[in-house]
C-alpha cells in the first residue's frame, strides 16, 4: 500500500508580511517597538522588519529566535527551562554552531499540523516578545 503525502501550502511572502503587520500591531498597541523575522520551512529568510525605534539588537534576537522555533518545532518560551542545568538541551547552545537563542519570542508556524516556518519577535520583555509572536500567528489563521 502506497502512501500519499497531502501537500500542504508552504508559507508564503504575503502571509509573512500578515505576520508580521500583526506583530507590529500588537507591539504597538502595547506601546514596544520591535523587530519581526519570518522564516519559511527551510530556514530561509521571508520578511524582516525592525522599527525605526527598536534596539538595533532586536533583529538579531528576532532572528535567532525564529531560527530556533523553527529548528525545534516550539515555542522558544517552552524551551527555556531545557537549557537550564540539568534540562534535557542544557549543552545544546554550545554544542551546535547553530544560531539558536533559548528567549522567549520565537513561534513555530503550523498549516494543517504540519511545519511551515517561524516568527520571531525582539524588542520587548521576553513575555511580550511571546505574546506578540503568539498573536501574529493566531491572526495569520
Amino acid at each position: 500500500m502506497t502512501v500519499t503525502p497531502i501537500a500542504v501550502a508552504p508559507l508564503t511572502t504575503q502571509d509573512a508580511e500578515a505576520l508580521i503587520e500583526a506583530a507590529r500591531a500588537a507591539a504597538e498597541d502595547a506601546g514596544v517597538t520591535v523587530a519581526v523575522t519570518v522564516l519559511d520551512a527551510g530556514g530561509h529568510l521571508l520578511a524582516f522588519r525592525r522599527d525605526d525605534r527598536a534596539v538595533l539588537i532586536a533583529g538579531e534576537t528576532s532572528t535567532r529566535k525564529a531560527y530556533t522555533a523553527l529548528q525545534l518545532n516550539a515555542a522558544t518560551a517552552d524551551l527555556v527551562d531545557a537549557v537550564q542545568p540539568g534540562g534535557l538541551f542544557h549543552t545544546l547552545p554550545t554544542a551546535l554552531d547553530r544560531p539558536l537563542l533559548f528567549i522567549a519570542g520565537g513561534v513555530p508556524v503550523h498549516r494543517d499540523g504540519r511545519l511551515i516556518g517561524a516568527v520571531g519577535v525582539g524588542g520587548g520583555a521576553p513575555d511580550q516578545d511571546h505574546g506578540f509572536a503568539t498573536e501574529a500567528v493566531r491572526r495569520l489563521g
